[in-house]
C-alpha cells in the first residue's frame, strides 16, 4: 500500500496478514496531490498541485526523480498516456491538456478544451 503525507513524503506499508511493516519511500518537499501506476506497475508517478511531475520505481528503490514541472499554479492532475509508460498527459484548471516525454521532461503537445476543468 503506497501513500504519501501532506508534507511530500511517500510511505509503502508491506501488509501480509496481522503484521506490517512501514518504509519512508521518497521525500519530494511538497504536498502530493496524487499517486498514479503506470499500466505495469513499474513505475509511480507523484503529482503536485505546483505542477510538477516526480516518478518514483518501487522495484529500485530509490529516489523520486522530478520528470516536469509546469510551474502552473492551475495545475490539476497527470496521468500515464497509454499504451507504455513513455508519455504523461496533464490538465490544468483553465482546460489546457499537455503531453510530456517521461524519458527527459520534454514537453510535446497541448491541446485547449476551452472550458474550466474540475477534478
Amino acid at each position: 500500500l503506497y501513500f504519501s503525507a501532506q508534507e511530500g513524503i511517500l510511505i509503502f506499508y508491506h501488509i501480509k496478514e496481522l503484521q506490517y511493516e512501514m518504509k519512508i519511500c521518497a521525500d519530494i518537499s511538497q504536498p502530493i496531490s496524487s499517486l498514479v501506476f503506470s499500466p505495469d506497475y513499474t513505475s509511480l508517478l507523484l503529482v503536485t498541485d505546483q505542477g510538477t511531475v516526480y516518478s518514483y520505481k518501487p522495484a529500485h528503490s530509490g529516489e523520486a526523480v522530478k520528470l516536469l514541472d509546469t510551474s502552473s499554479s492551475c495545475f490539476l492532475a497527470a496521468d500515464f498516456l497509454t499504451p507504455g509508460n513513455n508519455y504523461c498527459v496533464s490538465v490544468t484548471i483553465s482546460g489546457e491538456v499537455q503531453v510530456w516525454s517521461l524519458e527527459d521532461g520534454t514537453f510535446l503537445s497541448k491541446l485547449n478544451l476551452g472550458i474550466e476543468v474540475h477534478v
